[in-house]
């Protein structure tokens, strides 16, 4: 009784919103829209006391009976005898997008709040609607425009917009946010992680423009297990009826015409035959156009199919083996987030170079820019939300941040043809508490699209020589999806793995989402000295003999393609703040366990044809 009551309580609590003021689901495709850049060199206030967010009682200034006070008045003296504390002009400048662990050494490991402002000229037209857009800020963001508080978003890596129609100026505007990159317990993630918390803003600004009745949102995608089934749907952000769009793919002679309903939506079914679908060694993309009589807006879409039969995992029809790699959003020889396309290509064409034709972007939504460079390279994508480690589980606050960082994962991603799973946590213990909210999320996932894989990172435990999963959330989803270490943090050593024997209760396609070791690179041993080059040489080669014996084996995920900067990995020889799991150190070099896997996926590939 007391599970089925927390159960509904948990599908009452998601209605919620995640921030404290209205806002709308992230705008669809916001870079085929006309869009302004507020990236560049943004002043910042380091304020670990939230001076400009409290006052001396400790309460905000934004809520009091003037609501100003705060750093967000972004004020000058008048004279010489006002006292303000506080002086944005003079302040130092970061670069946006970033963050600000990598720019300034005193910042390094600084988790606090941190003040950002830019003032930007604008021309706004009376007739024309304006939207502030942030692709991710990490994590918690208060945003203001010319003094006037905006809005509260939580979530490090995931979109959102401010209306900004009403205050936005003739002339010149100065927007601020106060960011918090603070752990905390009922977060999405909570306090414990295996990555570095890059806090700022870590992408890309921008001042949209639409017109009234603008499209807010669409799908263009294959109808689940049919090659030419296409299925679209579309959305104004408002409810205006009777409005044309006209749906064009010039490529395929393809133009039709519709007409709004009542609530300003379209959604429609149709055949399309003869149609190149999209596959890793065939990325076809099809310019894509949708206009209305004040819009055009620009897409590539390819369209592919995947689901799962059996124990195999089709691609449009076809059994593949999903050839992959884990990777975070970070660049190994330059400190920070992904900054740039340059930085993005380079990570996938390490991925290509290593035989893959799939990529694990882990543990959180990367940036949108890598999803549709993987749409272009031609590589499969597993997409995750950071419901990692230990959540606070029973928290139904907790629950609907996370249930609207998978929504809003979604959202921005359905129309990318690389990407066939929606991940719904990492390694995350068993619980009766734990099961309810992760099967919600997998329902949601469902509810939101029904035509990709929906699949977690699962945990093992052992019972001699047996690894078993049997996780009672594997009935919820599509893959047996989990982690193992043999040989690293078990198991003995590499040579002694491959006596262990897989018990898997499901009779589904097993992806195995991690294993690997740490090894320094460039420093060499035997097979049996940690850290070394040639353990993890080993170990690659004895987890390959191991995971061989899985007879329902479609996939696999090693962790890690490049090493990365992490706080918990303290070993001064052989971590120093950088967990060692890579395939690439960080100075761009391939270890020798590169070149087993890449061996493998050519055995792999050559096998699947």
């Amino acid at each position: 009784m007391l599970k089925s009551t927390y159960r509904i309580l948990l599908i009452c609590f998601t209605i919620l919103p995640t921030v404290s003021y209205a806002q709308v689901t992230a705008i669809q495709n916001i870079q085929g829209r006309k869009i302004q850049s507020l990236n560049g060199k943004w002043n910042y206030i380091i304020d670990p006391y939230e001076n400009g967010y409290y006052d001396y009682r400790h309460d905000p200034f934004d809520k009091s009976k003037t609501g100003t006070g705060g750093y967000f008045d972004d004020k000058q003296p008048k004279d010489k005898t006002e006292l303000i504390e506080y002086d944005f002009d003079h302040s130092p400048l970061m670069n946006v997008p970033g963050d600000w662990n990598s720019q300034e050494e005193r910042l390094s490991l600084y988790e606090g709040n941190i003040w950002l402002r830019r003032k930007f000229d604008a021309k706004p037209e009376k007739g024309k609607r304006y939207f502030v857009y942030f692709a991710a800020v990490n994590y918690e963001a208060h945003v203001y425009l010319n003094g006037k508080k905006l809005g509260v978003h939580k979530g490090g890596f995931t979109p959102f917009q401010f209306d900004v129609t009403g205050n936005l100026k003739i002339g010149e505007n100065s927007i601020v946010l106060k960011v918090d990159n603070i752990r905390k317990q009922d977060e999405i993630p909570t306090v414990n992680t295996d990555w570095w918390n890059y806090g700022g803003i870590t992408r890309d600004v921008f001042l949209a423009e639409f017109p009234d009745h603008f499209i807010s949102d669409y799908k263009l995608q294959l109808v689940k297990g049919n090659n030419n089934l296409i299925n679209f749907s579309m959305k104004l952000a408002d409810a205006a009826s009777n409005q044309e769009i006209t749906l064009s793919i010039p490529e395929l002679k393809l133009e039709k015409k519709y007409k709004t309903d009542a609530e300003g939506k379209i959604s429609d079914e149709f055949t399309w035959n003869n149609l190149n679908l999209w596959s890793p060694e065939n990325p076809k993309l099809y310019a894509v156009n949708i206009k209305t009589d004040k819009e055009n807006i620009d897409d590539k879409v390819g369209f592919r199919t995947i689901q799962v039969d059996g124990d195999s995992i089709l691609l449009n029809g076809k059994s593949i083996f999903l050839r992959g790699i884990s990777l975070h959003d970070e660049n190994p020889l330059l400190a920070g987030r992904l900054r740039s396309e340059g930085d993005m290509r380079m990570m996938l064409q390490w991925a290509k170079d290593l035989n893959c034709n799939y990529v694990r972007l882990a543990h959180y939504p990367h940036n949108e820019e890598m999803i549709r460079l993987a749409d272009e390279m031609g590589l499969l994508v597993w997409a995750e939300v950071p419901v990692y480690w230990t959540i606070s589980w029973s928290n139904p606050a907790t629950y609907a941040n996370a249930k609207q960082q998978l929504t809003d994962l979604i959202q921005r991603d359905k129309n990318r043809a690389s990407v066939i799973v929606w991940s719904i946590g990492n390694e995350t213990p068993l619980s009766d508490a734990r099961l309810s909210f992760m099967s919600n999320l997998a329902e949601t996932a469902r509810s939101l699209d029904d035509t990709r894989l929906v699949a977690a990172a699962l945990e093992v435990h052992r019972e001699g020589n047996n690894i078993i999963l049997n996780d009672p959330l594997g009935e919820k989803i599509d893959l047996v999806s989990f982690n193992e270490y043999a040989g690293w943090y078990w198991g003995g050593l590499p040579s002694e793995i491959t006596k262990y024997n897989f018990d898997i209760k499901y009779k589904k396609p097993v992806v195995i989402t991690e294993f690997g070791g740490d090894a320094l690179g460039g420093f060499h041993g035997d097979e049996n000295t940690r850290w070394s080059e040639e353990y993890q040489e080993a170990l690659y080669k004895n987890q390959i003999i191991l995971l061989s014996k899985i007879g329902t084996l479609r996939g696999m995920t090693p962790w890690i393609l490049t090493d990365f900067r992490s706080a918990r990995r303290q070993h001064p020889i052989y971590q120093n703040f950088w967990n060692r799991k890579g395939l690439i150190s960080e100075t761009g070099k391939k270890k020798k366990a590169f070149f087993v896997l890449k061996d493998y996926y050519a055995e792999m590939q050559a096998k699947y044809k």
